[in-house]
């Protein structure tokens, strides 16, 4: 089910490609003043929903630490908001009072402007479909479902356990050059591709290894009989091994969220050429993954993206 779901989330976001960027609405001029009202150890996010007739408004708050790969945030726990008493004060609101409670059904708003509302439902469904399935992985794992690679410069081991003492069940070899037929083969080679599947104290539990750049030769008779064969099995493999993409995850592209949730506060990231990150590019270092987001670290700067491939052809939009 979650693979059948993988691949028409998948031909829905190449498909969005073609829309404009998602884009986000200023905050409301009352946020400013309700952040005092934020509990301790918390942080805002972007507002939800102004209700001028009812003289409240909506701001989710998250744990402050989410983007610390040592107490990462999930995207599997049920956000708090702060309902947000208001008065007028000229021709704006101005926050006087605030109550935290659990983010209902209900406290949706103007997500993103150019954003697919059913595209962005289905990137939910499937993360909750993750996480119906978290008891099938080992105990104290957090799911996850994101294209990666390997990025060890040698064979990198696949261990049973998330531990470098556990027993190493095979190995996936590291970058492979041959004489490959794609037009948009990588010239210094390709590296082994595979699905990461869980999390768990800085390793990612993987499946699914595919012999290096097999999956883009036109002909199966074109891939070298004596290419290295990586193992296919699921395993655990070191966090700072792994490399992916960004890939389009139908929220706002050019930066990082401060947690796993598409309403949390967003900051610009642009790489060592000014430009902002998005399918073009690839995070520096890939920290912890909850359902369909990564933690990452781009240009010095530290947040979630949702969404990686492992393409190593073309973009990943």
């Amino acid at each position: 089910m979650i693979r059948l779901a993988a691949l028409l989330v998948l031909a829905s976001v190449t498909a969005a490609s073609a829309q404009p960027e998602p884009t986000r609405a200023p905050q409301p001029a009352w946020v400013a003043s309700a952040l005092k009202f934020v509990p301790p150890g918390k942080v805002a996010g972007h507002a939800i929903r102004t209700d001028a007739a009812a003289l409240t408004g909506i701001l989710p708050v998250f744990p402050a630490n989410a983007d610390d790969p040592k107490s990462p945030g999930s995207s599997f726990d049920i956000a708090e908001v702060l309902v947000v008493t208001l008065q007028r004060s000229g021709d704006f609101f101005e926050a006087v009072s605030a109550t935290v409670r659990l983010r209902q059904a209900d406290d949706v708003g103007p997500l993103q402007s150019t954003a697919d509302r059913d595209l962005m439902q289905q990137f939910e469904d499937w993360n909750a479909k993750l996480a119906a399935n978290a008891a099938k992985l080992p105990a104290g794992t957090v799911p996850c479902e994101l294209g990666a690679y390997s990025i060890d410069r040698g064979a990198l081991n696949v261990r049973a356990e998330p531990s470098v003492k556990a027993r190493v069940l095979g190995t996936l070899p590291p970058r492979y050059k041959f004489r490959s037929k794609s037009e948009a083969a990588p010239p210094e080679g390709y590296t082994t591709e595979f699905k990461i599947i869980g999390f768990k104290d800085g390793w990612f539990l993987i499946e699914g290894a595919e012999p290096p750049g097999k999956k883009y030769e036109h002909q199966p008779s074109d891939y070298p009989k004596t290419a290295p064969k990586p193992y296919p099995g699921r395993g655990w493999v070191a966090a700072n091994k792994v490399g992916a993409n960004f890939a389009n995850g139908a929220t706002r592209m050019g930066g990082l969220f401060q947690a796993p949730n598409a309403d949390a506060a967003w900051s610009r990231v642009v790489d060592r050429h000014g430009n902002e990150i998005g399918p073009d590019s690839s995070p520096d270092r890939i920290l912890a993954c909850s359902g369909l987001w990564a933690l990452v670290e781009k240009s010095g700067q530290r947040g979630w993206w949702r969404h990686l491939c492992s393409n190593q052809v073309t973009n990943c939009s």
